[in-house]
């Protein structure tokens, strides 16, 4: 997904610079990108490494200038069950799931306050409104990043800047493979099997293509969504079966 949503915004006009740990990977999209006549950077290095980060992200804003658009995205936790995960598992995706995201953001805030604009984009999970099963430590941690984006987007909305979160459903990427796997080998069932039961729970019929997930978080991006901030948008074909409301309580 980050690959595709790296790309569709090249093609929406804007520079970009990626991370990540695969450094062929990171080529390999830099040089479509580039093919669309956009300046591309990136940089290979594990985000928990926070110091990288910061060194990443000065270069990029020297370089091209302070960051317009930052997109929070990151590989998710292994699957596991919610009981019985060691502290040291907790500490260690915490450090790895939630801190980068809130520092890379920090960092980049001052520059989008000067210029008085900016879009914060954070792509989550879906086990943020609707657990999903044997993915404990995703649906205990995920949800911290909805909370951080709310009320962050409080904080900064009258600087110009908007603050989202993207939930994906089953967006066809290496990572829903590797979990597909994970439960055919769970309940002794063929792959193919696994794809065909979890497609038929979908209204759409399908899993979601990243082009389809990308082009939701570039028109968050986008001017278009100026009013737009402090919201949770769903990308799941009508999968997840909640509805989200709040009711305000009044006091005498």
């Amino acid at each position: 997904m980050g690959s595709a949503i790296a790309l569709t915004l090249a093609k929406e006009g804007a520079s970009v610079a990626i991370s990540g740990r695969n450094r062929e990977a990171l080529a390999k999209v830099v040089k479509e990108i580039e093919a669309t006549g956009v300046r591309a950077n990136s940089e290979s290095f594990d985000l928990n490494d926070l110091a990288a980060l910061k060194s990443f992200l000065s270069r990029v804003a020297s370089e091209i200038g302070a960051i317009d658009i930052l997109v929070n995205i990151s590989g998710g936790p292994p699957p596991t069950a919610a009981a019985n995960v060691p502290p040291e598992q907790w500490i260690k995706e915490f450090q790895s799931i939630i801190v980068p995201m809130i520092h890379a953001t920090d960092l980049v805030l001052p520059g989008m306050k000067a210029k008085r604009r900016g879009r914060i984009i954070t792509c989550t999970s879906a086990g943020i409104v609707a657990p999903i099963p044997n993915l404990g430590i995703s649906n205990t941690l995920r949800p911290a990043l909805a909370g951080w984006s709310k009320t962050l987007a409080r904080e900064v909305a009258a600087d110009g800047i908007t603050v989202n979160v993207v939930i994906p459903g089953r967006i066809a990427t290496a990572r829903l493979g590797q979990l597909d796997e994970a439960r055919a080998k769970r309940e002794g069932k063929s792959v193919e099997e696994i794809e065909k039961s979890s497609a038929a729970s979908i209204p759409m019929q399908r899993y979601g293509e990243p082009q389809e997930f990308a082009n939701a978080v570039a028109f968050l991006a986008s001017s278009k969504a100026s009013y737009i901030t402090g919201s949770m948008i769903r990308v799941d074909g009508g999968m997840i079966p909640s509805v989200s409301w709040a009711r305000q309580w009044k006091t005498s």
